[in-house]
């Protein structure tokens, strides 16, 4: 009985992450280039009162022998880069991804990499994002400048009002071998690290990586309907894993009665 009380506790520990975990995707519903994330778990240790295979008496084998768990502990929560869907905007400064990659921003020096294709320009002409942060490489937008263009394969080009060109660069995605191993940071960020493996850097629509589309924003990946399923589901686990644990104290105050 005390086992249960361990079990019924981890599963609801268990139960509460994957409810902030929900609670996260749903709250970012709204966000442009939000990836959902999804709780996994795993069964904890087992106690082995009776081993399989052991020879019983009269010589014969235990076919599967005796076996109990421990409960139920997360391994990770997991970003799923699924894509969103391609909005609409009209605004030449959106850029959606369309397909897979990342672009590549810096703040602070360091480098970054974001789904977020919502793009402004600074003081200085330069494209960044809401934050401020520069995407890279980094391009000035030159005065006189009335319409800024960018083609499927990531060609940029600004333009004067007689449609002149005034200065060309190349945009550039980056890719991973395990996206899900970047680290959020918040922001619509992601920052590298040793699971994701090094960023590799090509021209939209070469090497696997996907199109850039103007004038278009990719939103949240969050299916609300799955979210709010998946909700009712966590709730239902989380009681019956409390009533586990009242059970299990039902019982003990039953057995403590047996010395009064």
């Amino acid at each position: 009985m005390i086992r249960s009380l361990y079990s019924g506790r981890t599963g609801m520990t268990g139960q509460q992450l994957q409810l902030d975990t929900i609670a996260n995707n749903l709250a970012n519903v709204n966000t442009a280039g939000f990836k959902k994330s999804r709780a996994q778990f795993e069964d904890i240790y087992y106690q082995e009162i009776r081993a399989m295979g052991t020879e019983t008496a009269d010589g014969g084998m235990v076919p599967s022998g005796i076996q109990v768990g421990l409960g139920v502990r997360p391994t990770s929560v997991q970003k799923i880069f699924t894509q969103g869907s391609i909005t609409e905007t009209g605004n030449e400064l959106d850029w959606a991804i369309e397909g897979s990659g990342f672009f590549q921003v810096i703040r602070d020096g360091e480098e970054y990499f974001t789904r977020a294709g919502a793009f402004t320009l600074d003081a200085d002409g330069y494209i960044v994002t809401q934050n401020g942060d520069r995407l890279q490489p980094e391009f000035a937008v030159p005065e006189g400048t009335t319409i800024i263009d960018i083609n499927a394969n990531g060609m940029l080009t600004a333009k004067d009002a007689q449609q002149q060109i005034l200065a060309t660069t190349q945009v550039t995605l980056h890719s991973f071998v395990n996206p899900g191993g970047l680290r959020s940071i918040g922001s619509n960020l992601f920052l590298e690290t040793e699971a994701s493996g090094p960023p590799t850097e090509a021209n939209p629509g070469s090497e696997g990586l996907g199109t850039i589309q103007q004038r278009f924003m990719e939103v949240s990946n969050v299916d609300v309907t799955e979210e709010l399923v998946n909700m009712i589901i966590t709730q239902r686990a989380y009681e019956v894993n409390s009533k586990s644990v009242q059970t299990a104290d039902k019982l003990l105050e039953v057995a403590n009665t047996l010395v009064r």
